[in-house]
């Protein structure tokens, strides 16, 4: 087979697939012989299935032995420098009682750290997570409408469909809403039992004092694992060593099936006890669901700490939140896009990328007055969002516009030593603004830059690195700086690399400016994102989307209706909880539209569903507790719009 046949299959199947999909798209090719290449491509990919993909390691985990670890494993290094690994998975540590300890790495815990540094630059009181108010209101009430963007833990787009479901007003209500979103409690049917409860507290009812006990803080509902394990031990009669057993199927219930051996024994425990047999099923079916992947209380409550921390921030210093996030990319659920965006609607302002102004880092330009929340200050991109910039020349620049601005590109070019690469990706970026007014100029100014011709290098010496300019124009240079001899050594031993053809940039050729649609092209090439008019609002127009609705509009329609909408693809997600239901994200320039899509209509759309950039829907709306979908009944592709514009989603993460 052709690597280019082996490419379009891979791009045409979903991980969900089944042999008869792969032998449909053997014979969409027209592959002679094409079922029994279809089986034998199958029996090849089968036999390479549960293989490891890549080497790895848990960045935060430690096995402690008695002796040298060399003695009983075999150790390598890892790519990471001072990093080694062993030929061993946590089955194979357990299953020989080693001692395995886990340090959690989160990328949250350094984007709270940058946020802090952050507000301590215009003075803000709260230096320490201990500083941080407990209950407040107003974060609650963000969290509440689902606007948890950003927001640890509960930025998904489950998490945020629950929020307003759910409603948490205090700490512990994070607590649940961290682990209520999680495929454990989802297949042991208890969501929607526990926000029945939640909202009618006359429903709740338990069998017997022990059982409440243990489900008292949950409404009578088990969400955390150490739940199940007691209520196994106080309404089963398990000992502690059989309750520890318990423990241990749970957790390997999906890949050797252990878990099932207990049912006889849990539910004749509870019938002896004087349970029924309807609710003893019914309690080890919730067991079986923690299997596939429940919380800890404990893990929880550590989580919706960090959960309410990043969202008081998101609420009070937003303009520090969002800098915090773009500076610990990549993290989160959201693209650098998505987060600008979002700080934008949250009337953040954000300022372009800029030689005169960024810095490798994303930073905050703060306002004349003092810091409120209607006065927030200014967000600045910073140059690690340039394509094919590097750190080194970013900080190179920097460094060089310290305590002196540069007066012209020349000066830019020559005092931060910037080679062909790193000009281009500039101009590319349309950071060179201040000198050319626009990115086609820059790009015609940077190819007045010749790479230095080393048998000249001594002639120079005798002249000015630069010619005085013809006139006061932008490009005008200050050459009195060359005063002496070594003053000139100096400029031209740092930067050999560099000259300028004739000693002076073309002033008199000035190229169009590029269209709104030109450069916002530019804009998601060269650094991912843009800040001017979003695709969508450059479509409106389009005869396609005349009468599609955008996200803002959808909240003021009536419920069940039929609505068109279309938008930038940012996410696909398939859960395996979610019985096959494919849910899309589709992105405006107002928001993000949530679209379901049911089974039967996949396979109908499979193409526009798994490679289009942008999709319009025709569907239902729905709208409860102030979430809204659209129920998709139609998917059409208008990708060929934005052909060239390098969008990424974000796919079955």
């Amino acid at each position: 087979m052709s690597p280019v046949l082996i490419d379009e299959l891979a791009s045409s199947l979903a991980w969900w697939d089944r042999t008869r999909d792969l032998q449909k798209r053997f014979a969409e090719q027209n592959l002679p012989g094409h079922e029994a290449l279809a089986q034998r491509f199958l029996q090849l990919v089968e036999e390479i299935l549960g293989f490891p993909r890549h080497l790895s390691q848990h960045v935060g985990g430690f096995v402690i032995t008695e002796g040298p670890i060399s003695q009983l494993v075999p150790v390598e290094n890892a790519s990471m420098p001072e990093r080694t690994v062993i030929q061993w998975d946590k089955e194979d540590i357990e299953a020989l009682g080693l001692m395995k300890v886990d340090v959690l790495a989160l990328g949250m815990l350094s984007a709270i750290r940058k946020c802090l540094e952050s507000m301590d630059s215009y003075g803000a009181a709260i230096t320490c997570l201990q500083d941080i108010p407990e209950g407040d209101t107003a974060t609650y009430d963000m969290l509440c409408r689902g606007d948890s963007i950003g927001v640890f833990q509960v930025e998904s787009r489950a998490q945020m469909s629950m929020l307003p479901r759910l409603r948490p007003r205090c700490y512990y209500d994070l607590v649940i809403q961290v682990a209520i979103v999680r495929p454990g409690p989802i297949q042991g049917n208890m969501v929607h039992p526990y926000l029945r409860r939640r909202a009618s507290p006359d429903m709740v009812s338990y069998p017997s004092p022990d059982i409440k006990d243990v489900l008292k803080s949950t409404l009578g509902i088990p969400i955390f694992q150490e739940q199940a394990i007691k209520l196994a031990m106080v309404a089963a009669g398990f000992s502690g060593g059989e309750a520890d057993q318990l423990r241990r199927a749970m957790a390997s219930w999906g890949k050797n099936g252990n878990l099932i051996k207990f049912e006889r024994k849990l539910v004749d425990g509870m019938l002896e006890r004087g349970y029924s047999e309807d609710f003893a099923h019914r309690l080890f079916e919730q067991i079986k669901g923690f299997g596939g992947y429940g919380f800890p209380e404990s893990h929880s409550a550590s989580f919706a700490l960090l959960a309410y921390v990043s969202a008081w921030f998101k609420c009070h210093h937003p303009a520090a939140f969002y800098c915090a996030l773009l500076n610990s990319q990549p993290m989160g659920f959201y693209s650098p896009s998505q987060l600008v965006q979002d700080a934008r609607r949250h009337n953040i302002t954000v300022r372009p990328v800029d030689v005169m102004h960024s810095y490798w880092d994303h930073s905050l330009e703060l306002p004349s007055g003092p810091i409120t929340a209607a006065e927030q200050p200014a967000l600045r991109l910073g140059l690690r969002i340039i394509k094919g910039l590097s750190q080194t020349a970013a900080e190179r620049i920097a460094a060089a516009r310290h305590g002196q601005e540069f007066a012209n590109l020349e000066e830019l070019v020559h005092r931060a030593q910037l080679d062909a690469g790193d000009r281009e990706a500039l101009a590319n970026a349309n950071a060179l603004v201040a000198f050319s007014g626009n990115r086609y100029q820059a790009h015609w100014q940077i190819l007045g830059f010749e790479p230095a011709r080393p048998l000249l290098d001594n002639s120079l010496l005798d002249r000015p690195l630069l010619e005085p300019p013809l006139s006061e124009g932008p490009c005008a240079i200050d050459t009195t700086r060359d005063k002496n001899i070594s003053d000139k050594n100096q400029v031209i031993g740092n930067n050999k690399s560099i000259r300028t053809s004739n000693g002076k940039l073309p002033e008199t050729v000035q190229l169009p400016i590029p269209s709104t649609i030109d450069n916002m092209l530019a804009d998601y090439r060269a650094t991912g994102l843009t800040l001017g008019r979003h695709p969508m609002a450059l479509l409106r127009g389009h005869a396609a989307f005349k009468h599609c609705k955008r996200q803002e509009d959808l909240i003021h329609l009536n419920n069940h209706r039929f609505v068109r909408v279309a938008g930038l693809v940012t996410g696909r997600q398939r859960p395996g909880s979610a019985s096959g239901v494919v849910f899309l994200t589709l992105e405006d320039e107002t928001g993000n539209i949530n679209v379901i899509v049911w089974k039967d209509l996949q396979q109908r759309y499979r193409q526009a569903l798994l490679a289009s950039k942008l999709l319009l829907v025709k569907g239902i709306m729905e709208c409860k507790n102030e979430v809204i979908h659209v129920i998709a009944g139609e998917l059409v592709d208008h990708s060929e719009a934005l052909e060239t514009l390098c969008i990424k989603s974000r796919d079955f993460h």
